[in-house]
């Protein structure tokens, strides 16, 4: 599992043998089985997670029972909820294994920690936090002004080979759009 994360952040930051000893050193790694919790909603969320391995997805449950994913999580990615995980509150999402997958986790604790030992960590961290806060906002945009097929075909660009992955209705809670809609606008597409 830490050799993927090692592999990773090599690319990713400047980081020295003792950098990635340090960051060993403070990872708990942790294997999940297709449908396990890594967080359920009411929970606070203790851990900065990479997926090393397999695909997770973030939702959320309406008072109706729908479910409406925030993202999806595939190898070489992070996940966590940023609010529950910075100030100690109760989570309102749940973070679920699609796939057996295995993660490295690490405490806020201890993640603080290695952004005072590591300056690179964190210049990484900051730099990705941006990537997800332009990304963030993008998926916004999309969702208040794009059609359902302009909302496919962003999907599809942004996340090659996810849709091949997951139940198509969780493409359409994704996309905010009913599952029928999403079906129309993939046979529509297949006839042109």
């Amino acid at each position: 599992m830490f050799a993927e994360f090692e592999r990773f952040i090599r690319e990713q930051a400047s980081v020295t043998d003792e950098d990635i000893q340090l960051m060993r050193a403070n990872a708990v790694e942790r294997t999940l089985r297709r449908k396990d919790l890594l967080l359920q909603a009411g929970d606070v969320c203790r851990y900065k997670t990479f997926i090393s391995k397999g695909f997770l997805r973030t939702y959320r449950t309406t008072d109706d029972g729908s479910e409406h994913i925030m993202q999806f999580s595939p190898e070489n990615s992070w996940t966590t909820d940023g609010e529950s995980y910075e100030n100690g509150t109760p989570s309102f999402y749940n973070i679920e294994a699609l796939e057996s997958s295995e993660v490295v986790m690490w405490t806020r604790k201890d993640f603080n920690s290695l952004f005072e030992q590591i300056p690179q960590l964190k210049a990484y961290s900051d730099k990705l936090i941006f990537s997800n806060l332009a990304r963030t906002r993008q998926r916004v945009f999309t969702a208040i002004s794009a059609t359902a097929e302009e909302k496919y075909d962003e999907f599809i660009q942004l996340y090659p080979g996810i849709i091949n992955r997951v139940p198509l209705h969780m493409v359409a809670s994704f996309l905010g759009v009913s599952r029928e809609t999403l079906s129309r606008i993939r046979h529509a597409q297949v006839r042109s």
